[in-house]
């Protein structure tokens, strides 16, 4: 039987007691939220840091962290640390020279800024120690940046790796519910 790995540890342990909910910015409910000041300061650090991202402009990426820290949760690497995030850098961006993300929209949480992308690229060199296949890929992604304030302290991102692995070449697709094979 297989099992799920355990989940990567959090930036924000956090759990909400039963029963308790947490409030949106549209709520009339307690006050809970950041100002729209604070929202809208962690919203442009956000998108400074994607556009970074796209740039490859590594120090500004950095810069835009109190810690860097990513938590890619489909494979469970944690990146902490300056040192531990280039180097992330350095392997995604060799397998995926090109790659990119591709905003779609933003949405505001009391202590995140959480972001959905298509996550974009060709696989021009090893990944994993897969060699390349020269095929690009698209995967529908989001990203949680939770703050601290008005401090990033880390970036959380979830994808399905068998979207990216099948449109490589490296897995067979999942069969769609949508569209059934043609019986001959």
């Amino acid at each position: 039987m297989l099992r799920a790995p355990p989940p990567p540890p959090c930036c924000n342990d956090r759990l909400l007691p039963p029963g308790e909910i947490t409030r949106g910015y549209d709520d009339d409910g307690p006050e809970m939220k950041p100002d729209r000041d604070l929202r809208d300061r962690r919203e442009a650090l956000v998108r400074e840091h994607m556009q970074s991202e796209n740039d490859h402009d590594y120090e500004l990426t950095l810069g835009t962290f109190e810690h860097p820290r990513y938590e890619i949760v489909p494979t469970g690497d944690v990146f902490d640390g300056e040192q531990a995030v280039r180097d992330y850098f350095k392997a995604s961006r060799t397998a995926f020279p090109d790659q990119r993300n591709e905003l779609i929209s933003l949405h505001h949480a009391d202590d995140a800024v959480i972001v959905e992308f298509d996550l974009k690229g060709t696989h021009q060199g090893p990944l994993r120690g897969i060699p390349p296949t020269g095929k690009e890929f698209s995967c529908r992604t989001v990203a949680f940046f939770q703050f601290e304030d008005e401090r990033l302290v880390c970036e959380r991102v979830y994808f399905d790796a068998a979207t990216i692995l099948s449109q490589l070449g490296l897995v067979q697709p999942a069969p769609s519910l949508q569209h059934p094979p043609d019986k001959e």
